[in-house]
């Protein structure tokens, strides 16, 4: 089964998919947040051109347990989860994606990049970390659709 993962974000959407096996996660692409419109767009030829058959998103939670600033991240992550769901029949699921950034921040590191180069993969990198997760066996949570 593939899989895409998505690393959402206000300004910057990275993108992975997985094997047709569902095993290994590669990095796609970031997409640069312009429009509504151009982001869906954007996903749907992902979704189509992949031959994706789940989508499992990050969703941050409280290191601490306590909502703080990830509050408004995750309103506005569920309400991108549910517009995608209403432009795809493909399932969605949230991933626990607590720390992804800064783990893919040091794989890439550990790849030898630094600066601009990093911030470029930083996002698709996370992504392949949140399909990791969820491929490793770490359930997501299905969305009501």
């Amino acid at each position: 089964m593939k899989i895409l993962g998505i690393d959402f974000g206000l300004a910057r959407v990275g993108l992975a998919v997985t094997d047709p096996d569902g095993r290994v996660a590669f990095p796609v692409k970031t997409i640069t947040r312009t429009t509504r419109k151009a982001l869906f767009d954007e996903l749907a030829a992902v979704i189509t051109a992949q031959g994706v058959e789940r989508i499992v998103v990050g969703l941050p939670r409280p290191l601490d347990g306590v909502p703080g600033r990830e509050a408004e991240t995750v309103r506005q992550i569920h309400n991108f989860v549910q517009s995608l769901a209403r432009r795809t029949p493909v399932p969605i699921e949230l991933v626990d994606e607590t720390l992804s950034s800064a783990q893919a921040a040091e794989d890439l590191r550990a790849a030898g990049l630094s600066g601009k180069r990093l911030r470029e993969a930083l996002d698709a990198q996370a992504a392949v970390r949140i399909v990791n997760t969820f491929v490793s066996g770490r359930e997501g949570e299905p969305c009501a659709t």
